[in-house]
């Protein structure tokens, strides 16, 4: 039973001086794939005015407040607090990941420290979010694109949000991380399963296919038009290709 809760218990904490508070529900729908969101902490001063607009949040998905007080002007009591209440959860509770919703590079040492306890580290902040904190986390995504990603087509044109192809195949980045994939995981022939795409790139980068506007790994790699794809015989499974050979 350790092993089973451990494949799915998730810890999240949130920086409210760094996010909005719009996103958590699409945070939340997409932390809900990885495993059971059981502690939801939310720190900040809420004597402060312009965390009024996370009260309503607070109290619709049961997420705990924690107060904390501006005791010196320039410095950020949340974030110290954040800190702290890691830790303890790192060697009190059975988990297998923590997720930190915040923009603030700060808490780039916080994520080394979880993943060496061999946990999963799952980043959500805005687009401002400095890049040390994005690397460091398992998965990083962000949050306007998630939150664009989760609206209905009703609310949202079809390819608002998404990347073309001429600038996904510019961010040369991305073209090196889905090559780099496809080339560790390729069979004789050249072709890899996208499922062992996929782990490879979760294992070796904090990509999330949602910051490009693509809710699929497999979609997003349509939209760059580097690589042949074809579908198995009983087409239950993708296969590509790098179009490159």
């Amino acid at each position: 039973m350790g092993d089973f809760t451990r494949n799915r218990n998730i810890a999240m904490l949130i920086d409210c001086d760094n996010i909005s508070a719009k996103y958590i529900d699409s945070i939340i729908n997409d932390l809900s794939k990885y495993g059971v969101v059981n502690i939801k902490h939310a720190y900040g001063n809420w004597k402060d005015p312009r965390l009024r607009s996370w009260e309503e949040t607070l109290l619709e998905y049961a997420i705990k407040p924690i107060q904390q007080f501006d005791y010196t002007k320039g410095k950020n009591a949340s974030d110290i607090a954040m800190i702290i209440d890691a830790m303890d959860l790192l060697y009190t509770k059975d988990l297998s990941a923590i997720a930190l919703v915040t923009s603030d590079s700060d808490f780039t040492p916080l994520v080394s420290r979880i993943l060496a306890e061999g946990l999963k580290v799952y980043g959500y902040g805005e687009e401002k979010t400095p890049s040390p904190f994005v690397n460091a986390c398992s998965q990083f995504i962000y949050a306007e694109k998630l939150y664009k990603s989760s609206q209905s087509v009703d609310e949202l044109k079809t390819e608002n949000g998404k990347m073309h192809q001429r600038d996904l195949r510019q961010d040369s980045k991305l073209v090196h991380t889905l090559r780099k994939a496809v080339e560790q995981t390729s069979d004789e022939n050249g072709w890899s399963n996208i499922a062992k795409v996929g782990l490879y790139i979760s294992q070796n980068s904090s990509f999330s296919p949602i910051n490009y506007g693509y809710q699929k790994l497999g979609h997003l790699i349509r939209a760059t038009g580097l690589f042949d794809v074809k579908m198995t015989e009983d087409n239950s499974v993708m296969l590509i290709k790098d179009n490159r050979h």
